[in-house]
């Protein structure tokens, strides 16, 4: 450490206020797995046989990691962070080789009496080589050649976790675009995945509902007039100069009104054609003009309505042939187009009885009845939530969503406060992926996004995530401890 910056003042520049919720998060945690993995004919809570003294041993454990990397020189992070991804990524390949098939996916290499997931640790060593690759003096997220390569970064780890069959893990490293679009990335991109998803469940939902005497399915003709109001709407915005734009808009709404009033009232067709070829017409157009003014904004519109279509009739074939069955009957069943109590429906079924039973103020520590029986699969894991929701009520379940809440938005606070861009892009890494967990658990164990299997940071049972999440969080404490460096 620089002189300036000794050991002494190494305590006081910690960040009291998020290690105090992060051992809050942890203690309440382990009291959630006590109350999930309690087994009445073996009582004990720090016996080492149960999953609750298995838990508590990972939490001191993790306790130790987060003194040592708070110990270590902040410089070092950036100066290793290749490294660390580069061996990260070496041992994700490994993975999919030497890993033993568990439930589906070959993502756990067995060290003896311990197990452990790599992805959950490929999430520090990418947040650390983004930190490093945005932190060059002439980086521009806006140009190609550098989004390229932050692209390059994200996808190989996370396709590297899609071969392993995990692909809750791989979705994941979605959340590092919300850190893209505070570094500046143009609001169309994360835009064109909010519309992806929107045109993926349409499509899939209403796909085989057919309309005007059977010629049109419900679900392509509402995702064509998507992609034309989304286009124009986007021209709008990046192109209001655009002296055309109107006439566009206008011709566009007569030819569709037109050929839906002949459909039904004159001589039924396919209308989803008619859209397709608007949509095809109005791209080119912006493709033509992009090629007269070479203003890029003209050609990021025509790419979006034309990588729309695509998407749209991909689309089946990704939900068809892509995703395995078990994920596409969650699927399925998420959407309302199948039920299934027995089967792929049966753990969010459970748990929303579990979540339910609870009431207000919950049933007690130790005393649900559908935990207890073991009703809920996984409750101790990535269903641990539902064991807050039936042991501690609506009370319960609420005070662990705003102590989350309250703990995100203040590494948000600490991302913003650091003085380099290094630390500053690491630290909304880490508050993209806390904050894509959380969401995206609660709302699987709630039935409103589909099961995907990824734990409640400090919740979950796991030796792998509580580390995962520790080691996260205590670089980014240490990056923050030495913001008033002098360099």
């Amino acid at each position: 450490m620089s002189t300036s910056y000794g050991r002494n003042n190494l305590w006081k520049n910690l960040d009291w206020i998020t290690v105090a919720f992060y051992l809050l998060l942890v203690i309440l945690g382990w009291f959630s797995v006590c109350g999930a993995s309690y087994d009445f004919a073996q009582p004990g809570f720090f016996d080492f046989d149960t999953r609750s003294g298995k838990q508590l041993v990972w939490i001191c454990c993790s306790l130790g990691l987060g003194f040592v990397l708070l110990m270590l020189d902040d410089k070092m992070y950036e100066g290793i962070s290749s490294y660390l991804y580069i061996a990260m990524v070496l041992v994700l390949i490994a993975t999919i080789f030497i890993a033993e098939d568990v439930k589906g996916s070959k993502s756990w290499i067995h060290l003896g009496p311990v197990n452990v997931q790599p992805a959950e640790f490929a999430k520090f060593t990418t947040s650390l080589m983004l930190a490093k690759v945005m932190s060059n003096y002439s980086f521009n997220i806006q140009k190609w050649k550098y989004f390229a390569q932050v692209m390059l970064v994200i996808f190989v780890p996370l396709l590297t976790i899609v071969l392993q069959s995990e692909t809750g893990s791989a979705l994941v490293f979605f959340s590092f675009f919300i850190m893209l679009y505070r570094e500046g990335l143009p609001g169309a991109l994360p835009f064109s995945g909010f519309a992806a998803v929107v045109y993926f469940v349409i499509g899939i939902k209403y796909g085989n509902n057919m309309m005007i005497e059977g010629t049109t399915s419900e679900g392509i003709f509402i995702v064509m007039l998507l992609i034309t109001v989304f286009t124009l709407s986007m021209a709008y915005i990046y192109m209001k100069k655009e002296k055309n734009l109107k006439m566009i808009v206008y011709i566009s709404a007569g030819v569709i009104a037109a050929g839906i009033i002949t459909a039904v009232y004159i001589y039924p067709f396919n209308v989803s054609y008619l859209l397709l070829a608007v949509n095809i017409m109005i791209a080119l157009y912006f493709v033509y003009r992009w090629l007269i003014l070479r203003i890029s904004s003209y050609i990021l519109v025509a790419l979006f309505c034309l990588g729309s279509i695509v998407f749209l009739y991909f689309s089946n074939y990704i939900f068809q042939s892509v995703l395995q069955d078990h994920q596409r009957v969650r699927i399925e069943v998420l959407f309302g187009m199948k039920e299934d109590l027995a089967g792929a429906g049966y753990n969010v079924n459970q748990s929303k009885i579990a979540i339910g039973s609870g009431g207000f103020a919950g049933k007690g520590f130790l005393n649900g009845t559908q935990t207890k029986l073991k009703y809920v699969p996984e409750q101790d894991t990535d269903f641990i939530f539902c064991t807050i929701g039936e042991e501690q009520g609506f009370i319960g379940s609420s005070f662990v969503l705003i102590l989350y809440i309250i703990f995100i938005l203040r590494l948000i606070f600490l991302a913003e406060r650091q003085n380099t861009v290094f630390a500053r892009v690491y630290g909304y890494c880490v508050a993209g992926i806390f904050m894509f967990h959380v969401f995206i658990n609660v709302g699987m164990v709630l039935g409103l996004v589909p099961v995907i299997g990824i734990p409640l940071p400090f919740f979950s049972y796991g030796g792998s995530s509580l580390w995962g999440f520790t080691t996260l969080l205590f670089i980014f404490l240490r990056l923050d401890m030495g913001r008033e460096r002098l360099f």
